[in-house]
């Protein structure tokens, strides 16, 4: 009986660390700029963008762009403090690829975002940016 009940304990604990891995590994996190403002990143710092040109639930990034924007793609989000997580959601794109999505705007990285923190991709051609979700989308 004492045997098993280590087991379960040991078992639970597993299943906990793994939950809090997924979680974190699903994460979308708010950092802060002098310069931006407040800006989504992932988990590992890396900043997420949205594409002017697109529409709500609608990626027109496509042909070579996905090369230089890398879509965005996690199956759940956890959403930072603050911010609703059912703002978070998943399109299918025009190539059968699923990207995640901000408010129905579809989300990308930068290719010349290299390191955690690095914001290269905004203001690209008028039509990259960060996205503060205080005051997202904007009008």
């Amino acid at each position: 009986m004492r045997k098993r009940v280590i087991y379960l304990i040991g078992v639970a604990l597993i299943l906990g660390m793994a939950a809090s891995a997924f979680a974190a590994h699903h994460a979308v996190k708010v950092q802060h700029s002098d310069q931006l403002g407040n800006y989504f990143t992932d988990t590992e710092g890396m900043t997420l963008y949205w594409f002017k040109k697109d529409s709500p639930s609608v990626s027109v990034c496509a042909g070579q762009c996905p090369e230089k924007w890398p879509i965005y793609f996690r199956p759940t989000v956890v959403a930072p403090a603050g911010v609703d997580a059912a703002d978070f959601g998943t399109i299918t794109r025009e190539d059968g690829k699923q990207q995640t999505t901000f408010r129905g705007y579809p989300l990308y990285y930068f290719f010349k975002d290299t390191k955690a923190g690095d914001t290269n991709g905004q203001g690209v051609n008028d039509i990259w940016y960060v996205i503060d979700p205080a005051n997202f989308p904007p009008r």
